[in-house]
């Protein structure tokens, strides 16, 4: 909205170095304000003790004076003419019998008067018996705080400049080790700035980081590794729909080209419109299939997710392909049980995409089982067939779109578009399972593995 503020943004580096100028300013200050409580209270402590010295001499004076006149002669002796000390001694009648006297340019600061703290004095006061008499003279010695106060401004002068100078330095230095402190994300935001899709090579330097960045560049590595891999995939799923499309349409569209160059009767034109509809139809089994992959593939959840027997599912299937399996004389059997937490159409459809594969290349008079084993952590589903072994090397490469490499299992015939098995991979991983593929002795089985339902 007009007329709003824009919002400041700082940098991470000026956050820090705010921060850091920040810390370092309460610091010095704090340390600057210790050093003058800790100064003054020595000062105090000074002047205390003074105090206690003179109160212990005049005491001294006093108590072994034979006479006022030799007190007064000794007192001055030892008090007059000292610039912050004060020393004002009157009898029981309240009249001053001495007061000390201060050096020349110099003059108490009381007019006279006894002193007292708020003018800049520490002040004892106490009685004191002289020798020559026996009352008691009242004593006030004060210390005069001017010349430490004088000396405390000073150093508070001094520590502000310090201070001032010391944030400043602080500042610039936390700028410098802020920036350079970063210098890793810069180089990390310079690497991350030239990937595009046709460079997902690029990785962030985790060696050259310090070990606080190495975790997020690994991460940031491995992000870029399952970018490369889904980008590689979309690729390979675009290149092998457009390959897989093109010989079929092709196919249409020859035929059709052919049919309308020349005067045809109509029992032709039914027979070529027949031929293209099984095409098309074989055409839209396809792409409803590679919808499915690549639904499968993003990581969606099962649409209706529910508990069911594997072993009635599995039976139902073989109720259908029986009349495929008497047909070739194969034997089919079903052992075992367990139950699934999934999606019940799912698993149908993987499992009837392993039966359809084993009724297909199991040999005359073969067999087919269907194997079912409960048991934490998971429950199996295995589906083995007899007939020629598979190359093991091309066993992991089964479970790959369009791939009929495995000239043993290759069937002019078949209606297959090669995506059975990497659609019943895709709904494996969908429950959080998996698929494995053995092929030896004569045997061969797929087995699917689905996790157990946690209690």
């Amino acid at each position: 909205m007009r007329g709003l503020p824009r919002q400041v943004r700082l940098s991470l580096t000026q956050r820090l170095t705010l921060f850091f100028t920040t810390v370092a300013a309460v610091m010095v200050l704090a340390l600057g304000y210790l050093f003058l409580l800790e100064a003054q209270r020595h000062f105090v402590g000074l002047d205390k003790t003074t105090l206690q010295e003179k109160r212990h001499l005049i005491e001294n004076i006093l108590r072994n004076a034979a006479s006022e006149d030799g007190a007064l002669r000794r007192l001055s002796e030892s008090l007059n003419f000292h610039d912050d000390l004060r020393v004002v001694i009157r009898n029981p009648q309240g009249q001053i019998v001495f007061q000390s006297t201060v050096a020349q340019g110099h003059s108490p600061s009381y007019g006279g008067s006894a002193p007292d703290e708020s003018h800049g004095f520490h002040v004892l006061s106490f009685a004191a018996v002289p020798g020559y008499a026996d009352t008691a003279l009242q004593v006030m010695v004060a210390a005069d705080t001017q010349p430490h106060m004088l000396f405390l401004a000073k150093i508070r002068t001094s520590l502000i400049a310090y201070a001032a100078a010391a944030i400043v330095v602080c500042a610039l230095l936390s700028w410098l080790a802020a920036r350079q402190g970063l210098a890793p994300l810069r180089e990390m935001k310079s690497r991350a700035a030239v990937v595009t899709g046709q460079k997902l090579t690029e990785r962030m330097p985790m060696h050259a980081v310090p070990v606080e960045m190495a975790d997020l560049a690994q991460e940031l590595n491995h992000m870029l590794d399952r970018l490369q891999q889904d980008f590689q995939r979309l690729t390979d799923f675009a290149a092998d729909l457009a390959h897989e499309l093109r010989t079929p349409i092709s196919n249409l569209l020859t035929q059709t080209q052919v049919t309308l160059a020349t005067k045809r009767d109509a029992a032709t034109y039914r027979d070529i419109l027949a031929s293209n509809a099984e095409e098309l139809q074989r055409l839209g089994r396809m792409v409803s299939d590679m919808l499915f992959l690549a639904k499968t593939e993003r990581g969606v959840d099962l649409p209706h997710k529910e508990l069911f027997s594997a072993r009635q599912e599995a039976q139902a299937l073989l109720d259908f392909y029986e009349a495929v399996a008497e047909e070739k004389h194969i034997q089919i059997a079903l052992e075992g049980d367990g139950h699934i937490d999934g999606d019940r159409l799912m698993f149908r459809r993987a499992v009837s995409n392993l039966l359809s594969n084993a009724l297909r290349y199991a040999p005359e008079a073969g067999a087919v089982v269907v194997r079912i084993h409960s048991g934490p952590p998971a429950t199996r589903v295995a589906v083995e067939n007899t007939g020629p072994d598979i190359d093991a090397q091309i066993l992991p490469r089964l479970f790959d779109r369009f791939y009929r490499a495995d000239p043993a299992r290759a069937h002019p015939g078949s209606d297959g578009s090669g995506l059975g098995l990497a659609i019943t991979r895709a709904i494996a991983q969908a429950h959080g399972g998996s698929i494995t593929a053995t092929s030896s002795q004569g045997q061969t089985c797929f087995a699917l593995s689905f996790p157990c339902k946690k209690s």
